[in-house]
C-alpha cells in the first residue's frame, strides 16, 4: 500500500518514488514509541497510515467517542484531557513527536478514555485501528516494541503516584519541567527550550495542583535564574538545579 499525505484541501497525494524525503521524518526521540521500533517496522507503520496536518487548538477526538484509528505523532504537542463525574477536568498527558495516541482503544475496542486536543501545529500519521492490529499480530517486532512503550508507560505512571503522593506542588512542578527538557527539550547555549505553549491553568494540571501555586513556584525558579519564560516557551537554565529541586524543596512562601 502506498503513503499517502493528506493536502490542504482533504485530498491524499502518494509518496513520489523512491519514499518520503529523510529531512521530514528525522531520528525519533528517544524513549518514545517509533524509538522504540527498528527502521523496518516504521517502514511498515507508514506504509499503512495517511499523514495529516491539523491547527493549534483543536480537539481531534473527544472522551467517550468510538475508537476508529490511531494517531503517531510526527511533528508537534497534543494534550489529553478527561472530566471526571463531577465536572473536574484533569490533565493526563503531553505528548509530543514519536509518541502513539489511542493504541489501548484500538486494541480493547473501548471507546475514548480521554480528549486530545493539539497544542500546537501538529503533523501525524492516522492508521485506521484494526489495521494497526493486525500489523502488531502479524510482526513481532512491533508488538515488542509496543509492549515497550506500555511499559514505560506504567512506569512513568507509577513514580507520578508516588509523586502525588509525597512531593510538594513545587516539586512536582520542578519534575515536570524536568521531564518535559529531558523528553522534548532543545538544546541552545542558553540552555534548554521547551516549545510548549501551556498555560499556568494547564501547568497546574499536569502537576496535580493549582494555579496560583504554579506562579508562586514559576516566580521563585525565575528569581533563582533556573528557568526564564517566554511567549511561548520556557527555557530551562540550569537543568542539574531543577533536577535537584526535584521532591528536595518545600513550597515556595506565598507574596501577596
Amino acid at each position: 500500500m502506498t503513503h499517502r499525505e493528506a493536502s490542504s484541501t482533504g485530498r491524499t497525494r502518494p509518496t513520489p518514488p523512491g519514499g518520503r524525503n529523510a529531512a521530514d521524518h528525522p531520528s525519533p526521540v528517544p524513549g518514545t514509541f517509533l524509538a522504540h521500533l527498528s527502521p523496518a517496522d516504521r517502514g511498515r507503520l507508514a506504509a499503512i497510515a495517511t499523514t495529516r496536518r491539523h491547527a493549534a487548538r483543536v480537539d481531534l477526538f473527544h472522551q467517550g467517542d468510538p475508537s476508529q484509528y490511531v494517531l503517531v505523532l510526527l511533528s508537534g504537542w497534543i494534550k489529553v484531557t478527561s472530566v471526571s463525574r463531577d465536572g473536574q477536568e484533569a490533565l493526563l498527558a503531553l505528548r509530543g513527536p514519536g509518541d502513539i495516541i489511542g493504541d489501548l482503544a484500538a486494541i480493547d475496542g473501548g471507546v475514548r478514555s480521554g480528549t486530545v486536543t493539539t497544542l500546537t501545529a501538529l503533523r501525524a500519521y492516522v492508521i485506521d485501528g484494526p489495521q494497526f492490529v493486525d500489523l502488531v499480530v502479524n510482526h513481532a517486532g512491533l508488538a515488542l516494541g509496543l509492549l515497550r512503550h506500555l511499559t514505560r508507560g506504567l512506569r512513568q505512571s507509577d513514580i507520578k503516584r508516588l509523586e502525588y503522593v509525597s512531593a510538594s506542588s513545587f516539586g512536582r512542578l520542578a519534575g515536570l519541567l524536568s521531564d518535559l527538557a529531558d523528553a522534548h527539550g532543545r538544546g541552545t547555549p542558553e540552555g534548554i527550550v521547551i516549545d510548549l505553549p501551556l498555560s499556568q491553568r494547564e501547568l497546574a494540571t499536569a502537576a496535580a495542583t493549582s494555579r496560583e501555586a504554579v506562579a508562586r513556584a514559576m516566580r521563585a525558579l525565575r528569581e533563582r535564574d533556573i528557568v526564564r519564560t517566554g511567549r511561548r516557551e520556557i527555557l530551562i537554565v540550569a537543568p542539574e538545579v531543577l533536577r535537584a529541586l526535584h521532591q528536595s524543596i518545600p513550597e515556595p512562601p506565598h507574596r501577596d
